[in-house]
């Protein structure tokens, strides 16, 4: 049988699927038609470089902890973006007398 290559991209993906989508490896493994024990070593090779540390996805409070986190950084940036538009907006209302 011949042995499969895959792209640094792919391997990547792969990680960041079970880091930040919370896959199970066995789940991520199945659909994305690689073998577990393959995609366990990709975790080894790539997790610490994506912020995570080589390990499945964090289950039970953590992981709320961890999705919390993101969504307060996300609301943050949207405000900001907002207070940006709403600035511009009254610049652009004040010089178009």
């Amino acid at each position: 049988m011949k042995r499969r290559a895959f792209s640094r991209e792919f391997k990547v993906s792969a990680v960041q699927l079970v880091q930040q989508q919370n896959y199970s490896i066995p789940q991520a493994a199945k659909n994305l038609g690689v073998d577990r024990t393959t995609l366990r070593a990709w975790m080894r090779k790539f997790g610490a470089e994506f912020g995570g540390d080589a390990k499945p996805a964090v289950t039970g409070d953590a992981a709320l902890r961890a999705e919390n986190r993101q969504l307060r950084k996300e609301c943050e940036q949207l405000r900001m973006e907002r207070d940006i538009l709403k600035k511009a907006t009254v610049f652009f209302a004040n010089h178009q007398l």
